[in-house]
């Protein structure tokens, strides 16, 4: 029997980190923290664990089965991978954030009922924030405050969900809901949110490409995957979900071949891969489901991969746009960050003999075998667009790119620290044995697998996509790789809108109203603050006005308070309190004789 959750472990490792002086040693604990996870993971029978009684309620923090325990290894296998890449950094504060983040998603992933699953969902969202502010610039700052403020209405919107749902039901049990109910409606838009599905998708691009180097990689996992898992979970086999899917791929790709800057580009691309994984939940098949886990286990590893790869680039060059870095020869002085972020492009990209191609084929196939025809053509056409614009335009304009005399020399470029390339070199190992060894991931799956990943058909299809899109990248790359800085207008355009809207009426109409009733009330006030600081003025105002003697209001508050004024002399007390005592003796005597 385990005794510990796993979430507690990464909980209560990260409060203690801290604690530890010996920088060394922090880095050891860190490194420990996964370790000591897996190995419960590994002890972890299927069954109910930890379940605890709350009011009239039971709470249930360790559902374990199948599909929970897939979440879970990735979860845990990806949090050592992207603490090796981060262990440099010297602020604990880091790592803290970044731990009490992956605890809180092992928590939403075990959780057997809906109270435990929203403690977890709101931690979730409060410490991943910080990866952001950690940044420490004026846009982290402010895109740090978007992405709380979207997450705490999500949050709430879940929140009002789960309240009807044991209002009507009587049961926290978290399990597959009915969405003809007005409870199950909020719940799902709650779990939508996270998983970034448009139009409320936009928190994702705007916050992930201003997290640190190294939190962006953390964020890239988790948030978006634990949605899919209580998606798979609660809402498997829901038609508007295909669909929503499908959209997501489409729609992230658009915006990610349009985009210049390279992580807000990869961001898109989280809102696409996502998109697969929706589809697929929606389609509730059991193929469609292990499609599901599978590319979400295989979108975490090459997702970080890339992201690993654009943080390296950023730290040593400084630059985060295409236009700053085509022309300048990066893969000379940073060939192996180029190898490594290119494993996980061809990841994405599903080019045979690496992991996204075992997953994403495996759920066009269950479009297919639905007979979805337009939704397994969205699909086809999602593919396009990511190899287009994460396997070609974004190491072509990073690492080469055709000079336009514009150039200026990035000095003191070189490989990232050790660490970190030995965190992409861990994350790229994993994209190709699961790639070519897929048996080792569809044994984790939760439904017996009956697909053939590398059967002719799928391997035929899949490089038939990718040569036409090397063809039509050859053919417009003058046209894809040019362009000025600028930003890209997506639906977060309406909020920002509105929350100028609010920040303006508040300064202006608002602020204006507030000095109209400051100058109305500004000689009340005035009286108010001196009759505090003088409290026998308002005494003696009454006592003057009592007896008839003109003084002004003006001139008894503007006299200074001194208590030796208003001391009665000690005398007095004594001799009153003598001459009581005498009249006491004498009655008692008087009584007593």
């Amino acid at each position: 029997m385990i005794n510990l959750p796993p979430a507690f472990i990464y909980i209560i490792g990260a409060l203690l980190i801290p604690l530890i002086r010996v920088r060394r040693l922090q880095q050891a604990v860190a490194l420990l923290i996964p370790v000591l996870a897996m190995a419960t993971l590994l002890r972890m029978p299927q069954g109910v664990y930890w379940q605890v009684q709350f009011l009239d309620y039971e709470l249930i923090l360790g559902r374990v089965d199948k599909l929970s325990l897939l979440f879970a290894y990735i979860f845990v296998i990806i949090s050592f991978i992207s603490m090796i890449y981060a262990i440099h950094i010297k602020e604990m504060g880091q790592h803290v954030a970044a731990y009490l983040y992956v605890g809180s998603t092992l928590g939403v992933v075990f959780a057997g009922d809906l109270f435990s699953l929203f403690f977890f969902w709101e931690i979730m969202a409060a410490a991943s924030v910080f990866l952001i502010w950690y940044n420490k610039t004026p846009t982290s700052l402010m895109a740090g405050f978007r992405y709380a403020m979207v997450h705490l209405f999500g949050g709430a919107i879940l929140l009002g969900g789960i309240v009807m749902h044991i209002s009507s039901t009587g049961s926290i049990a978290f399990n597959p809901f009915d969405l003809s109910t007005l409870a199950a409606k909020f719940i799902l838009f709650g779990f939508l949110i996270n998983a970034a599905v448009p139009p409320l998708h936009a928190w994702l691009p705007d916050a992930y490409p201003e997290g640190t180097i190294t939190g962006s990689v953390f964020m890239t996992a988790f948030t978006t995957k634990s949605a899919v898992y209580v998606l798979a979970r609660s809402f498997a086999g829901t038609e508007i979900l295909v669909w929503l899917g499908a959209i997501m791929a489409v729609y992230g790709v658009i915006y990610a071949i349009i985009e210049k800057d390279i992580r807000r580009l990869l961001s898109y691309h989280i809102v696409s891969q996502v998109g697969y994984m929706v589809c697929a939940v929606g389609l509730g098949s059991e193929m469609a489901l292990n499609g599901a886990g599978a590319h979400a286990f295989c979108h975490i590893i090459y997702k970080a991969v890339l992201f690993m790869g654009m943080g390296a680039v950023i730290q040593v060059t400084g630059r985060r746009n295409i236009l700053d870095l085509k022309g300048r020869n990066l893969y000379r002085k940073m060939p192996i960050t180029l190898v490594l972020y290119m494993v996980g492009a061809f990841s994405i990209s599903a080019v045979p003999l690496f992991n996204g191609f075992v997953s994403k084929t495996m759920i066009v196939a269950a479009a297919g075998y639905g007979h979805r025809p337009v939704i397994e053509l969205m699909l086809h056409l999602a593919s396009v667009g990511t190899f287009l614009s994460v396997g070609l335009k974004l190491p072509w304009g990073v690492w080469f790119g055709k000079p336009d005399g514009s150039e200026d020399e990035i000095a003191d470029v070189k490989e990232p620290p050790l660490n970190m390339q030995i965190g992409m070199g861990l994350g790229a190992l994993l994209c190709v044995i699961t790639g070519i060894f897929p048996q080792t991931l569809y044994k984790l799956l939760p439904y017996e697998v009956h697909f053939h990943p590398y059967a002719p058909s799928h391997v035929v299809a899949s490089l038939q996509l990718l040569l036409l899109t090397l063809a039509g990248f050859c053919i417009y790359i003058d046209k894809l790789m040019a362009g000025k800085k600028s930003i890209s207008l997506d639906t977060d355009w309406f909020y920002r809108i509105f929350g100028w809207t609010v920040l303006l009426f508040c300064r202006y109409p608002l602020n204006r109203f507030r000095n109209l009733v400051q100058l109305a009330f500004a000689d009340k006030t005035e009286i108010a603050a001196r009759l505090s600081k003088h409290p026998y003025a308002l005494l003696e105002i009454v006592w003057y006005a009592l007896i008839g003697q003109e003084k002004s209001m003006t001139e008894l508050l503007q006299r200074t308070y001194n208590e030796k004024d208003y001391r009665v002399p000690i005398g007095i007390g004594v001799c009153a309190s003598l001459i009581f005592l005498f009249l006491y003796a004498l009655i008692y005597m008087r009584v007593a004789g």
